[in-house]
């Protein structure tokens, strides 16, 4: 036999002699052994209460339905078993490292249970997918160094990969932590001020002017929190932005002016309460509802279903006609013309009781019709109605009234003019010179 060939059947049979050894002495032992055992009596146990408590956190849903925990709730329901393996797994690990038992096996179980679960859970309540994959990433980098046993190891790597800025050392680690602090703060935050925000618009005592406003300022005051407390959790010295706020200011007078101006007026549309959402307005030739107040634009929502984004210091400094500002009442003129030889004082009643038929058409004030004046071709009245939803529209109630007074003049008589005009030739004799008798 060739010598080659001898030497790699010696070196086969020292690599399975090795990895029978390795499997003998870290596979098939009693505490390995016991290990598995706990893991898969962990997950029938789990198997057995999931249904039970998918079922009772299901009618705790059903129970709270406008819960802000709801998703969380829906989320934890879904996935009940594998939330109750991974409970009972850390149970099962914290036991065996107090009571300094093996337990190398159940910490690798409990490791990857817990990644796959707050992958689960996570992508179910973050709708954005960039946070979602952001999340899972993080979960099974950490869910890795932890089961090979590198985490300790890559902690201090990336704590060694590190500068000093005058006072302050920054290091990867640092990054990092700040990063991930960041994001979760900012996480809490944005749910805070939406839990927050939503009670407050439910309080009757506030307009809801008022209401967004508190809702803006909450969310504002919450995120800057957020930040400054993701800063300062990583050991950065919050002084040092002075020089930053300085620079930023100048920023802000230079290139930002019409930002800022948008955000101030923001401020005072909701302070002086003149624009509030639900309001009919009028701007330009736009006309709508106030769908909702942002901090730098006002959207108004056409009956065409349209939004017009309009910034808000154009609501300052430009008229505004607000059909609902302290009344939503709101009144119509709706011009009609009569022929001469028809009878005025029919037709009068006739518009008032093509008026009272619409039901949108308030009964107090009453509607009114007046005689105008005398036209070239018509009668000029004018049919005056009110209204107390300008939200609804105002042409479809002006075409119904005026589809009501065109069949009531249809049935009396009462006849509609169209423009006329009267032609007169004049003649005149022309006397022709040199023309004799």
């Amino acid at each position: 036999m060739p010598d080659d060939t001898v030497d790699i059947l010696a070196l086969f049979e020292s690599l399975t002699a090795n990895a029978l050894q390795w499997i003998e002495q870290n596979v098939l032992v009693l505490s390995n052994a016991v290990q598995a055992v706990v893991v898969v009596l962990v997950l029938i146990v789990a198997r057995i209460l999931g249904p039970r408590l998918r079922d009772m956190l299901r009618a705790r849903v059903s129970d709270r339905k406008r819960s802000p925990w709801l998703g969380l709730l829906t989320r934890i329901a879904v996935h009940a078993v594998p939330v109750l393996w991974l409970l009972g797994l850390w149970s099962a690990l914290v036991v065996a490292t107090q009571a300094g038992w093996p337990h190398h096996i159940i910490q690798i179980a409990a490791s990857l249970t817990s990644a796959w679960v707050v992958i689960r859970i996570a992508t179910g309540l973050i709708k954005n997918p960039a946070w979602s994959k952001f999340i899972a990433w993080i979960a099974w980098t950490l869910a890795a160094l932890s089961t090979l046993g590198l985490f300790e190891a890559t902690v201090g790597l990336l704590d060694g990969l590190a500068i000093t800025l005058g006072t302050t050392r920054v290091s990867a680690l640092t990054v990092i932590k700040g990063v991930l602090a960041l994001a979760v703060l900012m996480w809490v935050a944005f749910g805070a001020s939406n839990v927050l925000e939503s009670r407050i618009n439910r309080a009757p005592n506030l307009t809801p002017s008022v209401q967004v406003l508190f809702g803006k300022l909450i969310k504002i005051v919450l995120l800057t929190i957020a930040f400054l407390i993701a800063i300062d959790s990583v050991g950065v010295d919050l002084t040092t932005f002075a020089v930053f706020g300085g620079a930023l200011g100048v920023g802000i007078g230079f290139g930002l002016q019409k930002i800022v101006s948008n955000l101030v007026s923001g401020v005072i549309l909701l302070l002086d309460n003149s624009i509030k959402p639900g309001d009919v307005v009028t701007v330009g030739d736009t006309y709508g509802w106030i769908a909702s107040l942002g901090a730098r634009y006002a959207a108004v929502r056409t009956r065409d279903g349209i939004e017009h984004l309009i910034p808000n210091e154009e609501l300052i400094i430009q008229r505004v006609e607000n059909w609902s500002h302290s009344d939503k009442a709101v009144r119509f003129k709706v011009p009609v013309g009569i022929h001469y030889k028809s009878d005025v004082r029919l037709a009068m009643e006739l518009c008032l009781d093509a008026a009272a038929q619409v039901s949108r058409i308030l009964k107090d004030p009453e509607p009114r019709c007046l005689l105008k004046g005398f036209g070239d071709s018509s009668v000029d009245l004018e049919l005056r109605i009110w209204i107390d939803d300008p939200a609804n529209g105002r042409a479809n109630v002006i075409s119904e009234v005026l589809l009501g007074v065109w069949d009531r003049f249809q049935e009396h008589g009462v006849e509609i003019p169209y423009p006329q005009r009267d032609l007169h030739l004049r003649t005149s004799a022309v006397t022709l010179g040199g023309v004799g008798s």
